[in-house]
């Protein structure tokens, strides 16, 4: 399961909108890929629903993981902030285990173990 903030779901239609984008087709693509001084950054991005997604719906939107990112990413809530350093969305993800000083990567345990939870 994903699940998304109330002040997220606001800025992921906010984006949508801006985008003409249908909130029945599209969401927010969830995913991760190998990179960053920890071994893995996020990749967010409004997107359409494909093929091979895991569909997690919250606060009336989707929010599309392809089954590779799935074990990184299972259980995280995605929220937006802003702050002096600037805005943006932001991953609370409980499969982290140590994250770089800059906080745009992040290294989860090993695979077995996260299947396992």
């Amino acid at each position: 399961m994903i699940s998304i903030t109330d002040k997220g779901a606001e800025k992921v239609r906010e984006f949508l909108a801006a985008q003409d984008a249908d909130v029945a087709l599209a969401g927010l693509r969830v995913g991760v890929r190998g990179g960053g001084c920890s071994g893995f950054q996020y990749q967010l991005a409004f997107d359409e629903q494909r093929e091979d997604d895991e569909v997690f719906e919250d606060h009336g939107l989707k929010l599309l993981v392809d089954r590779s990112s799935l074990p990184y990413v299972r259980g995280s809530v995605i929220d937006y902030e802003e702050s002096l350093q600037g805005a943006g969305f932001k991953v609370e993800n409980p499969n982290v285990v140590a994250a770089c000083g800059c906080g745009s990567s992040f290294r989860v345990a090993d695979e077995e173990q996260l299947s396992a939870v």
